[in-house]
């Protein structure tokens, strides 16, 4: 166990794990406009895209599992104890996270609702500090954090689609879906004191993405097109979830929230640099995007020259 502990608190092992789980989660942005048009489902059928997250999820749930088996030798099975712990994951890092990003983003722009989801560093940081006492909010940490925010705002006010308006159906609904992923953030690492994170991660998909298909479906959802590029887009989508998450409870596990969760302000960055390449947005490439880059570098190195503390 320390062993993994000072392999995985490693600063490189740190920087290079939530920058792989970062690019992965930054191709996810155009995989999954190019794995709707594969299932002809357009941008505005809300009830089909969760029924697609839902079969996304569960199969990341069976390869985490998959794979967690094969790297410990053992079947990874819940215990009595964990199962409570499956079920609030699931509920705040599956279930309410996306059902509440899906319908508000049914009603908000791409835009306004990355830079409303880069709140959730803000929040997980607040929530791990203030409510858990799991790590000290310093200053240091909040000016990280404010000059990377600055750099996912950079980002996508460089393009279209924001306003000052705020919709409750819209913009709150990823607020709330961001509220939801930091407090899972902050469970995961109080759940994997005790529990395998890679065994959380896998159970808490499959669980909720069952109920996101079904819930997807009985809000008159449906999936055609179901051809071998598109099932290989679809399990692509899977192998991210299932090797990001489970990555990133690891890290999680052992290091402080902090430093771990502002990496999540490369997400945005990586999925508009990636957009244009993928997608042929090549106007999303410029002066504006090095800039981001730029600017959430300079927030993570803040916050992780921040001085050691106990994880």
């Amino acid at each position: 166990m320390n062993t993994q502990k000072n392999f995985l608190s490693n600063p490189v092992v740190v920087l290079f794990g939530a920058l792989i789980c970062c690019a992965l989660w930054g191709s996810a942005f155009p995989c999954i406009k190019i794995g709707y048009n594969m299932m002809h489902i357009a941008s505005s059928d809300t009830a089909s895209q969760i029924l697609y997250a839902g079969c996304r999820f569960t199969l990341a749930g069976i390869l985490a599992v998959f794979l967690g088996s094969l790297t410990q030798r053992q079947f990874l099975l819940p215990t009595k104890a964990s199962l409570p712990h499956i079920l609030e994951l699931s509920l705040l890092q599956t279930i309410l996270q996306y059902l509440f990003f899906y319908i508000g983003l049914a009603h908000t722009t791409g835009v306004k609702a990355s830079i409303i989801e880069a709140v959730s560093t803000f929040v997980a940081i607040f929530v791990a500090g203030f409510l858990f006492h799991q790590e000290k909010v310093t200053a240091r940490k909040m000016l990280g954090c404010l000059v990377g925010f600055a750099g996912v705002v950079l980002v996508n006010v460089a393009g279209n689609g924001m306003d000052l308006h705020f919709t409750v159906n819209g913009d709150g609904a990823i607020l709330l879906s961001t509220v939801a992923y930091a407090f899972s953030s902050v469970f995961m690492k109080r759940f994997s004191v005790q529990d395998n994170p890679v065994m959380l991660s896998g159970y808490q998909f499959i669980l909720g993405g069952i109920v996101m298909a079904v819930c997807g479906f009985f809000m008159g959802g449906h999936l055609s097109g179901f051809t071998l590029p598109a099932f290989a887009m679809l399990f692509y989508l899977a192998v991210i979830s299932a090797v990001a998450y489970s990555l990133w409870g690891l890290l999680l596990k052992y290091n402080p929230i902090s430093k771990v969760a502002v990496f999540g302000f490369m997400n945005p960055v990586i999925g508009v640099l990636l957009s244009a390449v993928l997608l042929g947005e090549k106007d999303s490439l410029g002066f504006s995007s090095i800039a981001a880059l730029v600017l959430v570098c300079i927030g993570i190195y803040i916050v992780n020259k921040a001085p050691k503390e106990s994880a």
